[in-house]
């Protein structure tokens, strides 16, 4: 007997991927979200938490960019 699941097919690059497994893994049991790990690159994931990942990927990378110090012209 076939059952199906609805989630969203997330691709990403490996290190995205791993700090998406370490939100998963810091959740309660009851709350993790990943429903299954495809392969190196891809994670089927519960529909429910698209949004809220998208913000702390945002978030991650903004915490995780350089941004060179402003240079002051002098003349």
């Amino acid at each position: 007997m076939v059952s199906a699941i609805r989630g969203v097919l997330l691709q990403c690059d490996v290190p995205t991927k791993e700090f998406i497994i370490s939100l998963n893994e810091g959740k309660p049991t009851n709350e993790r979200f990943i429903i299954h790990d495809l392969d190196d690159t891809r994670l089927f994931v519960q529909p429910s938490v698209v949004n809220w990942l998208e913000q702390r990927l945002k978030q991650f990378n903004e915490e995780n960019t350089y941004q060179p110090p402003r240079r002051e012209d002098t003349k």
